[in-house]
């Protein structure tokens, strides 16, 4: 787990740092007198239209390339290694079937939203740009994943990103460009992501493209294609069940009310920012394990993956959910965005469920179960598209929050008790409870206490009152080895600090 929990942290940094630039962003793209929430919405709008063209448009090859990359690394030269010829060739017949998609729905598309979402319209062949360069960049994420470079790709998407973005806001702030430019340019974001991956990767002697079929690709093709073909469809679930309230809050509400629940969004992803980083540093590791049938290896990243997640997503979203409304306040946001606090706190739930099952997701996808992954999925879309449906129909954004909460708690059930049955691999405990009424505790003392003050004082008196009791619990009561682990490392560096 050392070498894990290594570059976990530092990719976490790393993603941290660009949540900060993001959190700017965020602030300017809300806060008054500069972007309209239906232009803000727009660009949420272009990301979730690219991850599900991503997930339809990579037909099925980025789990197969880290999942089959062990096998390639184990017995081939780099220089003959053709998953990435391959898996390029793939993401390209995929797009060339999205733009034939846009082109023949462009109708129906024009007709869902122009009446209360005309902004989506005016821009519509924009996004697929926008969707090329996340399809091009996720497959070369996916090998680059595969090769543990995962700190770069990590800083591209998460940091470098956004200080682009940040970049094209100044300069529409300042009015040096208009919002038909800054969308213009915005569309090409991800294709210069994908650039620097690429040229790095192929500096560094990691990426080649040979023409010629090696020995594994022609050895373990059958299964490769149809581990693909089978996946293809639970990675496009995902994807749709992940990013469909934009597009019913946009027909049902209109644009500005995506603004407001790509807010509450933002708010609420924040606490999976240490998933997100250990799920990319930990693939490579869970693959070969299942390579090498090491299955107490398997058992402990699981394991620790639960417990360290938890207390990170309690850690966070405690700080998250006890200084929204003030911090709304106090930075100028738009009034209107108060509107998606209950989405934040609903939302908020699903990420620390999510969190406290670990990497159950990583552990079945790389395992020879993978199978399963599809299946689990359709249960997920049966629950989550209905409820998705109704519920912003009905009762709007929160709704949809609602939907999700509801449709993630049975999806994460169904996987962690797949897990327990098949592998025995069960890792909730008497830690698992601790932490959770630390976590309570830690709250309840640091809402009180400055529950009738406002402006920043109690926003940073709530902060370090809840974190301190927290981290003390995580110390005191032993909740992860990884804590004492990264103490005595520190002490062994410093040791007259």
């Amino acid at each position: 787990m050392g070498s894990i929990r290594k570059q976990t942290i530092i990719s976490s940094i790393v993603v941290y740092a660009g949540f900060f630039v993001g959190a700017i962003n965020t602030f300017l793209y809300t806060k008054s007198g500069f972007f309209s929430q239906e232009q803000f919405a727009l660009t949420r709008i272009f990301f979730d239209f690219a991850q599900n063209t991503t997930a339809f448009g990579a037909l099925g090859v980025i789990p197969v390339i880290y999942k089959f990359h062990p096998y390639y690394k184990d017995n081939l030269a780099k220089r003959d290694v053709d998953l990435m010829s391959w898996g390029m060739l793939t993401a390209f017949v995929g797009f060339l079937l999205v733009l034939l998609a846009g082109l023949i729905f462009q109708p129906i598309f024009v007709k869902q939203f122009s009446e209360k979402s005309k902004l989506i319209i005016d821009f519509y062949w924009w996004l697929f740009p926008f969707a090329l360069g996340q399809l091009l960049f996720s497959v070369t994420e996916s090998f680059a994943w595969a090769v543990q470079k995962t700190i770069l790709s990590n800083f591209l998407k998460e940091t470098l990103l956004r200080i682009v973005t940040l970049l094209l806001i100044v300069l529409f702030y300042f009015k040096l460009i208009g919002f038909d430019v800054f969308i213009y340019l915005f569309a090409f974001l991800f294709f210069f992501m994908f650039i620097i991956l690429a040229g790095y990767l192929y500096k560094t002697k990691q990426l080649h493209f040979p023409t010629r079929i090696s020995r594994v690709t022609k050895k373990f093709w059958k299964k490769m294609v149809t581990m693909q073909a089978i996946l293809y469809s639970g990675t496009l679930i995902m994807s749709i069940a992940a990013t469909i309230d934009s597009f019913i809050i946009a027909k049902f509400q209109g644009l500005a009310v995506v603004g407001t629940f790509s807010l509450a969004q933002y708010a609420a992803n924040l606490v999976q920012v240490p998933q997100r980083s250990i799920q990319s540093v930990a693939v490579a590791s869970l693959s070969q394990a299942w390579k090498n049938k090491d299955y107490t290896e398997i058992n402990r990243i699981y394991k620790r993956s639960c417990i360290n997640l938890l207390i990170m997503a309690l850690f966070i979203f405690g700080n998250v959910w006890l200084n929204a409304l003030e911090g709304m306040r106090v930075l100028g946001i738009q009034k209107e965005y108060e509107a998606g606090l209950g989405v934040i706190f609903i939302l908020g739930m699903v990420r620390i469920i999510d969190a406290a099952t670990g990497l159950n997701a990583m552990v079945i996808g790389t395992s020879t179960f993978w199978r399963f992954d599809f299946y689990s999925g359709i249960v997920l879309l049966a629950f989550r598209l209905p409820l998705t449906y109704f519920l912003i129909k009905n009762y709007g954004i929160i709704g949809s929050a609602t939907a999700e909460l509801i449709a993630y708690t049975i999806y994460n059930i169904i996987r962690s008790e797949f897990l327990r049955r098949k592998f025995k691999m069960q890792p909730f405990d008497r830690k698992t409870l601790l932490t959770f009424v630390s976590a309570i505790i830690g709250y309840g003392f640091a809402y009180y206490i400055f529950k009738d003050m406002k402006g920043w004082l109690p926003i940073f008196g709530r902060t370090i009152i809840f974190s301190v009791i927290l981290i003390t619990a995580v110390f005191q009561f032993k909740l992860t080895p990884d804590a004492h682990q990264l103490l005595e490392n520190f002490r062994r560096k410093f040791p007259n600090k």
